[in-house]
């Protein structure tokens, strides 16, 4: 709960205390409680906003408000009523107050993690578009493809302000993510309004930091039908340790997207029903979003080049470049690690592969972070349990290509009570969230702490030359993580 929302509580029971445990003749007592819930009411609306969780106890604040009037007036009409439906309205008005708590605790307004490194984090929003490609998931002639891309990086905090707000402040369009949200999440929109609330640890346009040696890009790609909203917190921690993320949205593969002008695109596309036209729709896809990040790191190059005007200038390695991804984009980072020259290592959280291709020769380094699910499938896998004979050749071609990583120096690694979307924000929104199966036993805030720790890690050896110790073996501060060696990923 905020602050101001606790304040308003503890009034609230105060006023309750008084109303049960004082004589009526004490008026004075309860006016000057009944005053100081009314103000305690005003302020916390006024300052941190209606969220719909405190309903209930505003309206057991106006009740208790109600009922002391009516003392004070000596009106005899409510001291007529029996005691026992007397305590019973104070019965209903607590459990209204307890209802109102626990809904305010398991649903909060979120603050994400504070970053741990030693940078404040500046954040500004781009618009690209490709002229070079036409927009191939709409109808419309002439469509070319746009990107929204959010960069992370570190900030001299000299100009900006600190962002209110994770989601558009801007009420159409946080409506209109509301609703896309909504729907996937299969739940009534004003379920997700006190989410305009939710804030991160950036500084808007905030002027850069620039270090005596320019900081290594890192590529973040969400996981299809999510968005880069889910990847702040992370984003974030690497910023504050000395790196650009620049995460992008790929259109019409998010669950919203809003642009400059107003428009606000979704999901728009069918991914088929069987599994070769599922297959060939994901290699579809995969190319589009391999081609967006080509475009995406050309882009930067230009502003660090300053052959485009940016604050950018001299503050990109363009020399160690990295990607990490979610889902989908974990697996689109798994391909474009291997097959763009620019790219030096990569980061795949909970992806499965769908492109199976490899070049030839060693492989970049990279490390795939699974979630608990993968070691039951791959141990139903290696049991023979899976009878499908279509997904058993899946497993298996996809278990042949994490083990040729293994054996070029990659690793492979699941987190013990992790699911699919523990490795987004949507772990830190509540822990209700769990009881859908999206996100796993394991605490949101320590979820996000091992994956933070463990893709830092990596990062800092592969662009930066120092660190890795982590990538050595299990270790006594993270015992959830269990590495795989071949054998695990082997028939």
């Amino acid at each position: 709960m905020r602050i101001y929302e606790i304040i308003l509580l503890i009034s609230c029971l105060a006023l309750l205390q008084y109303l049960i445990f004082f004589k009526k003749s004490e008026k004075k007592v309860g006016l000057v409680l009944s005053l100081a819930v009314l103000v305690d009411s005003i302020i916390q609306l006024s300052w941190e906003g209606y969220r719909w969780q405190m309903l209930p106890i505003y309206i057991t604040a106006c009740i208790y408000i109600s009922i002391c009037l009516l003392r004070s007036s000596n009106k005899k009409v409510l001291w007529a009523m029996p005691k026992l439906l007397t305590y019973a309205l104070y019965t209903l008005s607590v459990l209204l107050l307890a209802i109102s708590t626990l809904a305010s605790v398991y649903l909060p307004v979120v603050e994400l993690p504070k970053p741990e490194g030693p940078y404040t984090v500046g954040t500004r929003t781009f618009h690209f578009t490709d002229s070079s490609r036409d927009e191939i998931f709409t109808s419309n002639q002439g469509d070319k493809r746009e990107l929204m891309v959010q960069i992370w990086y570190p900030s001299d905090q000299q100009q900006g302000e600190k962002i209110a707000s994770i989601f558009p402040q801007d009420r159409f369009l946080f409506q209109k993510y509301a609703h896309a949200y909504a729907s996937n999440l299969k739940l009534p929109e004003f379920v997700l309004d006190y989410w305009k609330y939710f804030k991160s640890n950036s500084y808007e346009n905030a002027g850069i930091l620039h270090p005596s040696k320019p900081y290594p890009l890192i590529l973040l790609s969400h996981g299809e039908g999510t968005g880069r909203i889910l990847h702040i917190s992370q984003a974030e921690n690497l910023a504050s340790h000395g790196y650009i993320v620049a995460a992008i949205d790929h259109t019409y593969s998010t669950t919203a997207t809003a642009f400059p002008d107003g428009r606000v695109t979704g999901y728009e596309r069918n991914s088929g029903t069987g599994d070769e036209e599922i297959l060939s729709n994901a290699k579809k896809i995969g190319k589009v979003w391999n081609a967006d990040i080509d475009y995406v790191i050309n882009q930067f190059g230009r502003m660090n080049a300053g052959d485009e005007n940016s604050f950018l200038k001299g503050a990109l390695d363009m020399n160690n470049i990295g990607i990490m991804g979610h889902s989908f984009g974990g697996a689109t980072a798994f391909h474009e690690v291997q097959f763009n020259p620019k790219l030096k290592a990569g980061v795949n959280m909970d992806g499965t592969l769908y492109d199976l291709s490899l070049p030839a020769g060693q492989l970049k380094p990279f490390i795939t972070l699974r979630a608990e699910d993968f070691k039951t499938w791959t141990t139903k896998y290696k049991q023979g349990a899976i009878q499908d004979a279509k997904l058993t050749k899946l497993i298996s071609s996809e278990l042949q290509v994490m083990n040729q990583s293994v054996r070029s120096g990659g690793k492979v690694m699941y987190i013990q009570g992790t699911s699919h979307y523990n490795f987004t924000d949507l772990q830190l929104y509540s822990k209700l969230i769990r009881l859908t199966g999206m996100t796993g036993n394991i605490d949101g805030n320590r979820g996000a702490k091992i994956a933070n720790e463990y893709v830092l890690n990596f990062f800092d050896k592969q662009l930066k030359g120092k660190g890795g110790e982590l990538l050595t073996g299990p270790s006594p501060a993270y015992p959830e993580v269990k590495f795989m060696n071949s054998s695990d990923l082997s028939k």
